[in-house]
């Protein structure tokens, strides 16, 4: 049974600038060509691991699915918390 009464820690290696960040500018990029939403679109598929959320224009689906979803998330917080000079 795991011990509730204390915090655990998940520290993340840091990505070379050829990671999640270059495959979201990328599926980001692919979206918007297409005409969708891309927020909605990435949004989608972080919540569902559908990747018929992502458009296959400009190979998007296939990099975003060579990315795990955590790491997406892990990357637009960080970007996020950057933004809003909290860090």
């Amino acid at each position: 049974m795991q011990d509730l009464g204390n915090t655990q820690y998940f520290n993340a290696a840091a990505e070379p600038e050829t990671g999640a960040k270059l495959v979201l500018s990328t599926v980001y990029e692919a979206l918007t060509e297409k005409g969708y939403n891309p927020v909605n679109q990435i949004v989608g598929y972080i919540m569902s691991g559908d990747p018929t959320y992502i458009t296959s224009h400009r190979n998007a689906r296939s990099l975003i699915m060579k990315v795990e979803r955590d790491e997406l998330v892990e990357e637009l917080l960080t970007e996020y918390i950057r933004n809003m000079h909290w860090q």
